[in-house]
């Protein structure tokens, strides 16, 4: 598995993972910003973006594939800064990788199982076969009846591409999101810790993280801080951008400094 990534910046390694349904393209203004002080990569995970499609759809075989772009990259150690599901894969290389994360920051999500979110989403892509679409406009509108939310849209539109037959089709591997879909939810637990500098950051209008679950995050990361967003949902980085910024570079220039 050959992730796609893009890289900016040069400096320490901070290797950034998005969500579901997204891809490392929606941290590029960010990934610029962290550029003025790090190597920033912008990973597309398996079945997301440019990246390889595969039935295999867990976070073990996810961290796996980071793991391996690390060695790829000739990257002993790396910070890890992931979002909601890009999160728990983080999470789960700093617990089976400890020594090759020198930092962990998760936005918005906590270790413990949900019951799926985004369901709605994950049916709105499965019901468009954009093949039968002549034209991007009849992909938004056939997505803005399903889908209320203008930016949720836009979000969900980043996926939609032309192949090599001029025919639109998601860039997205559906079918293996869809058949692992309640493995995306799963708990990331077992009987170890990662000891590193960690950092949760929540949004304020968010039900993702709440205070219950801050036991259970402290037992797998006992260093770990939690800041909150002011103002954001789910989706900070979109909601507060400058504000995670700054509490993302003030987290790693701490963590640099307590280092040297």
């Amino acid at each position: 598995m050959r992730l796609h990534f893009r890289e900016y910046g040069s400096g320490d390694p901070l290797i950034v993972l998005h969500g579901l349904f997204g891809s490392g393209d929606n941290w590029h203004t960010l990934a610029q910003s962290l550029a003025e002080r790090y190597r920033v990569f912008t990973v597309d995970l398996r079945n997301h973006g440019k990246s390889p499609h595969s039935p295999e759809f867990t976070y073990e075989v996810m961290a796996r594939d980071v793991a391996e772009l690390m060695a790829a990259l000739d990257l002993q150690a790396a910070r890890l800064l992931g979002h909601s599901m890009g999160g728990k894969v983080a999470m789960e290389l700093a617990l089976s990788r400890g020594a090759s994360v020198g930092a962990l920051v998760v936005i918005d999500i906590s270790p413990r199982r949900y019951e799926p979110h985004n369901v709605e989403l994950r049916d709105a892509l499965l019901s468009i076969d954009p093949a039968r679409l002549p034209s991007r406009k009849d992909a938004e509108r056939a997505l803005a009846a399903l889908v209320p939310d203008r930016t949720v849209q836009l979000f969900l539109l980043k996926n939609l591409v032309r192949g090599d037959d001029g025919a639109f089709r998601w860039q997205l591997d559906l079918q293996s999101i869809a058949s692992s879909f309640d493995e995306i939810w799963t708990e990331i637990d077992g009987e170890r810790s990662y000891r590193g500098p960690a950092l949760f950051v929540r949004g304020a209008l968010s039900d993702y993280v709440d205070e219950s679950d801050l036991p259970r995050i402290r037992r797998l990361f006992p260093s770990a801080t939690l800041a909150t967003v002011e103002g954001a949902g789910h989706w900070v980085q979109a909601d507060r951008p400058e504000e995670l910024l700054g509490i993302v570079e003030d987290f790693l220039s701490r963590e640099v400094s307590r280092a040297t």
